[in-house]
């Protein structure tokens, strides 16, 4: 059972880093890089980084749950 969380911490960390730095920041950052700075120009936020909100969200939950899980395992090990 901790090997199963260890292996979701594991992508859930690489994912989260990933979705960090697609995130449009105030001067732009990698997101401009993969044609973020496009919508920018729009005013509003899109719909693309709503979504990209949401999943980073999500992962992040999950992240948590996972470093929760992960630490009670542990401490109530035999």
């Amino acid at each position: 059972m901790t090997l199963l969380f260890t292996i979701v911490l594991m992508i859930a960390s690489a994912l989260m880093i990933v979705l960090v730095l697609l995130h449009k920041g105030r001067g732009g950052g990698l997101s401009d890089m993969f044609g973020g700075g496009v919508s920018s120009s729009l005013g509003g936020s899109s719909v693309a980084e709503r979504n990209l909100d949401r999943l980073t969200v999500g992962i992040g939950v999950i992240w948590f749950a996972c470093v929760i899980a992960l630490g009670l395992l542990l401490a109530y090990q035999n």
